[in-house]
């Protein structure tokens, strides 16, 4: 009741999904609640207004002497658009601004600072100082390490607050990748827990004028579903364009309908060793079933780990049953894998002689060289999405356990040097990012196992 009593006497006239943001900021009270809300999608869905509405009207009233940092790439810019919303938002609060230092003073105390940064090293200044509330504009204009960074700043010695960040973005820029892994996946999938996600679309703001609704509607391609759709799915140069969540992800998958099974490898150690269990049906289908996804491991580890993923899927066996609905079935193990194919780098030297591939060896994993051709691995995998728009039925399929692969599939950009290649990316340091799960999944749909004619023909 508060938080409304104080959006009222700002005359702060939010619309619901703006107010829902509103109430997923006060759950940041909480003492188990989330540390981070983030809010956007669609251009023109009023984020920036809900941003300094939730700072300024509700946060620097309710709380004496809070010290809040607004973020935003360019300074003039930003001091403009702060301007604007400045003289929208607090003709009801008393304050004084100082546009030449970029602060806005309330009289309990409370303050927002006006910060901007051009270049990402600029972030730099803000580090080391300490604010009780950070809200950052278009955050994905912030690789995942410079907005950690930032983070470190957001801390609080009073003791009836807790700091949290508020972050507003669009889809694209170079953050695409880490913040939809931060904040919309866990929405998607319902597992929030140190964020909370808001999307809004342009018609979520009624305010916006019909023209503008037109011009977005009139966008084609990537920008269209970006922009007008709010489609975390879809950015500038994405690679897999006919990739959709609702087609390709799928909820469940009855083991006993394969007919073949086959798994991929990608090696990493700092970045992720990646390995996919995939399996064909009977029309042809591929279903991509489970995944083991870890770094920072050696091969004996993740040989337990491989054969834990396998344990949790099962193979018919004969059955004495005269009972034609009864299937018995057995956990699958190695022996039943058609092919475990491998990048090229499992059997390169070491320096000792060695190779990675008899490290797994050792373990009971005998891995086989994957197909390397790249643009044809692909193409392979652009044909086995289909193309919905025009009627090619999709035959890959994923189940939605397999969370490394769907987060990889949507951030793959073509290489700008090699459209018909996707770009070649690694994870940061933290795990973030990457294209080992893509790699894996090309290795397994492209390498195929030839038969002894097609041995023989080689004069393999």
């Amino acid at each position: 009741m508060d938080q409304t009593f104080n959006l009222v006497k700002g005359q702060a006239w939010l619309q619901e999904r703006q107010l829902v943001a509103c109430a997923a900021a006060r759950l940041c009270d909480q003492p188990n609640g989330p540390t981070a809300i983030g809010y956007g999608g669609a251009r023109g869905g009023g984020k920036s207004h809900w941003l300094l509405a939730q700072m300024g009207v509700d946060d620097c009233q309710r709380v004496a002497g809070l010290k809040c940092l607004l973020l935003r790439k360019v300074g003039k810019a930003n001091l403009e658009h702060f301007e604007d919303l400045r003289r929208k938002l607090f003709n009801q609060l008393p304050h004084d601004f100082s546009a030449f230092r970029g602060i806005l003073n309330f009289t309990n105390g409370s303050r927002i600072i006006a910060g901007h940064f051009q270049n990402e090293k600029d972030i730099d200044a803000y580090l080391g100082l300490e604010y009780d509330v950070i809200g950052i504009e278009e955050a994905t204009t912030l690789t995942s390490r410079k907005y950690q960074d930032i983070t470190t700043c957001c801390r609080s010695s009073k003791p009836n607050w807790r700091p949290r960040i508020y972050s507003t973005t669009n889809p694209g820029g170079v953050g695409h990748a880490w913040y939809r892994t931060k904040f919309v996946a866990p929405m998607l999938e319902y597992r929030e827990t140190e964020t909370r996600f808001i999307p809004a679309r342009v018609t979520d703001n009624r305010w916006n004028n019909p023209d503008y609704v037109r011009v977005l509607e009139g966008l084609t391609g990537w920008q269209k579903r970006a922009w007008l759709d709010g489609d975390w799915d879809i950015a500038a140069g994405q690679y897999f364009t006919t990739f959709r969540r609702e087609v390709h992800i799928v909820p469940d998958f009855d083991d006993t309908r394969a007919v073949e099974w086959f798994a991929a490898l990608d090696y990493g150690f700092a970045h992720y060793t990646v390995v996919l269990l995939g399996c064909r049906d009977g029309d042809g289908n591929i279903f991509i079933v489970d995944e083991h996804a870890e770094r920072l491991w050696l091969p004996q580890r993740h040989a337990a780990g491989i054969k834990a993923m396998l344990a949790r899927h099962v193979v018919p066996v004969a059955s004495h049953s005269l009972r034609a609905d009864k299937k018995e079935t057995r956990p699958l193990d190695l022996g039943d894998l058609r092919r475990f194919s491998a990048g090229a780098d499992v059997f390169s030297r070491q320096g000792d002689g060695s190779t990675v591939a008899q490290q797994y060896e050792k373990h009971g994993i005998r891995l086989k060289p994957a197909s390397m051709d790249r643009l044809n691995g692909w193409a392979e995998l652009m044909q086995g999405f289909g193309e919905q728009e025009t009627g090619i039925r999709p035959t890959l399929f994923i189940h939605q356990r397999c969370k490394r692969l769907i987060e990889t599939l949507p951030t793959l950009q073509h290489d700008p040097n090699r459209p018909e290649d996707v770009l070649k990316v690694d994870a940061d340091e933290d795990g973030v990012g990457g294209d080992d799960a893509a790699d894996a999944l090309r290795y397994l749909v492209a390498t195929k196992v030839r038969t002894l004619a097609q041995r023989k023909l080689r004069g393999l």
